[in-house]
């Protein structure tokens, strides 16, 4: 190859946009869960089983975005009455707003590896900022799947009474952790 046709090739890929991979949620392998103070004595946890949605990631580009879904009905502390309480009308309200989700706005980057994401998340109807820190990420073929996959670990805090959910402050704590651990799959890779 002469010179010059290796230097067009090379002006040519690099005036290309680069292009975000595509990626789907594996519902099997991400979950959101939470934990909040309960009357100072001890930190509850509980989870969500069901979650969908997609992401978006560009490398090179260090962007991309995240859409993810958590379905509020599948909410799961491991006692079903108090699951029950939880999913009513003074807590979160599963019937009227059956859908917890978080969107994206930017991905922050320490040199190549991202290292947080900023968004929105939507609780009972209220769309607030939310950062969530990434302490795991990785992208890769899984040789288990055969597709290429990215996972990661997030967290961030949030005052649920942000969100209009009053019900038992200040006994029940207003600031809530919610973890966010997430892999997602090429589809028809």
């Amino acid at each position: 190859m002469s010179i010059r046709l290796f230097l067009v090739s090379l002006l040519a890929a690099l005036s290309m946009p680069s292009l975000a991979a595509e990626y789907v949620i594996d519902s099997t392998h991400t979950y959101a869960s939470f934990e909040i103070d309960h009357m100072g004595f001890s930190t509850q946890r509980g989870r969500f089983n069901r979650t969908s949605g997609k992401v978006s990631f560009d490398e090179a580009a260090a962007g991309g975005s995240i859409d993810i879904r958590i379905e509020a009905a599948s909410l799961d502390t491991g006692f079903a009455l108090r699951d029950d309480v939880l999913r009513g009308e003074q807590w979160f309200n599963a019937a009227s707003f059956p859908d917890v989700l978080f969107r994206s706005q930017r991905f922050v980057f320490d040199g190549a590896r991202p290292v947080a994401v900023e968004g929105t998340l939507m609780l009972l109807g209220e769309i607030r900022p939310l950062r969530l820190e990434i302490s795991r990420f990785k992208c890769g073929f899984n040789l288990l799947l055969r597709q290429r996959g990215c996972g990661a670990d997030a967290q961030g805090v949030l005052r649920r009474s942000d969100f209009g959910m009053n019900t038992g402050l200040p006994f029940i704590g207003d600031e809530v952790r919610l973890r966010i651990q997430v892999e997602a799959y090429q589809s028809g890779s």
